[in-house]
């Protein structure tokens, strides 16, 4: 289920957000961890099974989605061939602008699946009008 994969990819981003700022060396993952390659790995298989998902898609976006997770999981296969995983090269695949492009398309495509509560409509803005943010007001 593709919700499950989102999911996957989404947690698996936040745990190497926080592995990244442990400032582990690179090392062979043994012994007791976390270790960041079983998340890495999951994240990886995530990512096929969303392209795999999508891709025949018509929708457009969609199509996006996969390549998107394709080029990522490129990046995620390439930190798996390592022998040795560390903070520093977990941190770098944190800033690769691929997995950020997942996560966002991700972030915009979970949104949207989202259906509304039923029963409920969206409280329009004060006045009729489009609502606006005021920084100045807090």
């Amino acid at each position: 289920m593709i919700e499950n994969d989102i999911e996957t990819i989404e947690a698996g981003y936040e745990f190497l957000l926080a592995y990244a700022a442990q400032g582990r060396p690179a090392q062979v993952e043994t012994g007791p961890g976390p270790h960041a390659r079983p998340t890495i790995e999951g994240m990886a298989v995530a990512m096929k099974d969303v392209a795999a998902a999508l891709a025949g898609s018509d929708n457009d976006f969609e199509k996006v989605i996969a390549n998107d997770c394709s080029n990522a999981g490129a990046a995620l296969s390439f930190i798996l061939s390592q022998d040795k995983i560390g903070s520093e090269m977990v941190d770098n695949l944190n800033a690769s602008i691929h997995l950020r492009a997942v996560l966002t398309d991700l972030f915009l495509y979970s949104e949207v699946l989202k259906p509304l509560d039923e029963g409920s409509e969206p409280e329009a803005p004060a006045g009729g009008g489009v609502e606006t943010y005021d920084a100045t007001k807090t």
